[in-house]
């Protein structure tokens, strides 16, 4: 009797800022399945105004040295002068239990925010999320409901995230583990 093969994931992703159009329309997709599609939070679009001045990142799965697709992705901007917020993080479901994504997009987005002047990184996380953030150097602030969902809101300790200065073509991630 044969197994199932499972399904081949990376095994090595690129995290950086979005410089190609196909890495914007697949953020934005993925944003869409996780955010629409799985969790229900928004009905056909999670798009709102910060979309238009914010920077995107990606998790880019890499075979060899090629980019294959876009598999984790996350927002931030500069709100008020050194007051930076990172919003709608996403992982595609397949790469969620690696341990590495989420975590490696997060850096960027507070070392590369921290190199442009950040004070202060805030972000509201999904209540699931919280020990996550707890675990990379954040403090939860408050506790509210969006979307009709717990969050916290919570701050990063920017002494644990050193400027990062090349965030377009960012850093290599490696999984810690897969289940």
């Amino acid at each position: 009797m044969f197994e199932p093969v499972p399904p081949f994931l990376a095994s090595e992703f690129q995290i950086k800022y979005v410089t190609e159009r196909w890495e914007r329309d697949a953020a934005a997709a993925l944003r869409r399945q996780v955010f629409c599609d799985e969790q229900k939070i928004f009905v056909a679009d999670d798009r709102d105004d910060i979309d238009d001045d914010c920077i995107s990142i990606v998790a880019l799965s890499l075979w060899g040295i090629a980019a294959d697709s876009v598999v984790g992705t996350v927002r931030i901007h500069e709100d008020s002068p050194g007051i930076w917020w990172g919003s709608r993080l996403a992982v595609a479901r397949p790469y969620r239990r690696m341990g590495a994504l989420g975590s490696a997009l997060i850096k960027l987005a507070v070392s590369s925010a921290h190199a442009r002047g950040c004070a202060r990184f805030l972000a509201y996380v999904q209540s699931q999320n919280e020990p996550l953030f707890r675990s990379l150097h954040w403090d939860a602030l408050s506790e509210t409901e969006l979307h009709g969902r717990p969050h916290f809101k919570m701050e990063a300790d920017l002494g644990y995230y050193p400027p990062f200065l090349t965030p377009e073509t960012g850093f290599v991630a490696l999984p810690r583990q897969i289940a």
